[in-house]
């Protein structure tokens, strides 16, 4: 196991490298003037190459990105452009609520759509196989900006029972486990979770149908194993590939929320995201990047570690 695990890290590293030098480029091909959010408008080209040269801009790409890999692995990512704070302080404390409001939307989508997803292909062919696959279709089809739109309208505006925006009262920012924050992650967290609702119950569906016909199913119960029995052993061996489309869905969320949280103002990576783009702050936008790419390849990682341990044929294979 300890040189597998050894093995995938290997692996890891010229991952690690490519997502860093896709993240650099990326800013960097973007049209207009980096520092224009930071120039007055009728700035000199003095000014304009002094602060070329205080940012690096000046230097050529190969060893920009050499200077900004290395402070970043010393976990310098630099100073924001916009507000001049460090960037891993704005990073740092925008993680921790994506983290949050993307566990708990990855918890309530993998729950309701393990559900959805052993009933549909337990009962294959029934109404309750054809309710569960709509209510899953729907999940994946309807765009989660517009349900959050709908939803702030009905149980914010017309009902009154949840706050339409913000992680705490007075627009704060600090997360806290109590009622009056959890209130606030309520909406977000409901929305973000239908997309992998609806992709959990899909894949866990297909899944459980294809271990039901198989042949040690039949044979499980002529030995006169009981259908809880048979449900265990069922479960063990749709757990890897669930575990996996949780664990991508869960990455998913922590770097495609940025919509989400645009329309319920809520301020983590994607609100971060939208800002740094706007404002044409690179620095920000970077390690912003880097710190989701990064996220993502660990979760992966941490994936392939729980998926081994749970079926051993994945490491001899």
């Amino acid at each position: 196991m300890l040189a597998y695990i050894g093995k995938r890290l290997v692996y890891t590293i010229p991952i690690v490298l490519g997502v860093s030098l896709v993240c650099f480029m990326l800013v960097h091909i973007a049209p207009a003037d980096p520092l224009v959010s930071v120039l007055p408008p009728d700035a000199s080209e003095d000014l304009k190459r002094m602060l070329m040269i205080a940012y690096g801009f000046d230097r050529p790409y190969w060893e920009q990105f050499a200077k900004w890999i290395w402070r970043a692995a010393n976990g310098d990512l630099g100073v924001s452009i916009a507000t001049n704070r460090p960037v891993i302080d704005e990073v740092a404390k925008a993680v921790g609520n994506t983290l949050v409001l993307s566990a708990v939307a990855t918890v309530i989508g993998f729950a309701f759509g393990m559900l959805f997803g052993f009933v549909a292909g337990y009962f294959r062919d029934s109404a309750l196989d054809r309710t569960a696959s709509f209510v899953s279709i729907i999940g994946v089809s309807v765009p989660h900006y517009w349900l959050g739109m709908v939803l702030v309208i009905v149980f914010s505006v017309q009902l009154g029972w949840l706050p339409p925006t913000g992680a705490g009262p007075g627009g704060s920012t600090d997360w806290s486990w109590d009622w009056v924050h959890v209130r606030h992650l309520i909406l977000p967290a409901v929305t973000m979770s239908v997309i992998p609702m609806g992709i959990v119950a899909r894949t866990v569906r297909a899944l459980v149908a294809d271990i039901l016909s198989q042949d040690f199913v039949p044979a499980l119960r002529a030995k006169g194993l009981g259908e809880w029995g048979v449900f265990k052993h069922v479960v063990k061996n749709a757990a890897p590939t669930a575990l996996a489309v949780m664990g991508l869905q869960l990455g998913y969320l922590m770097g495609g929320s940025i919509l989400i949280e645009t329309v319920f103002s809520w301020p983590g990576t994607g609100f971060l995201l939208n800002s740094a783009i706007f404002q044409r702050d690179l620095p920000l936008l970077q390690g912003t990047i880097l710190v989701l790419a990064l996220f993502f390849v660990g979760l992966n990682l941490l994936v392939d570690v729980v998926q081994t341990a749970i079926d051993p044929r994945i490491q001899r294979s």
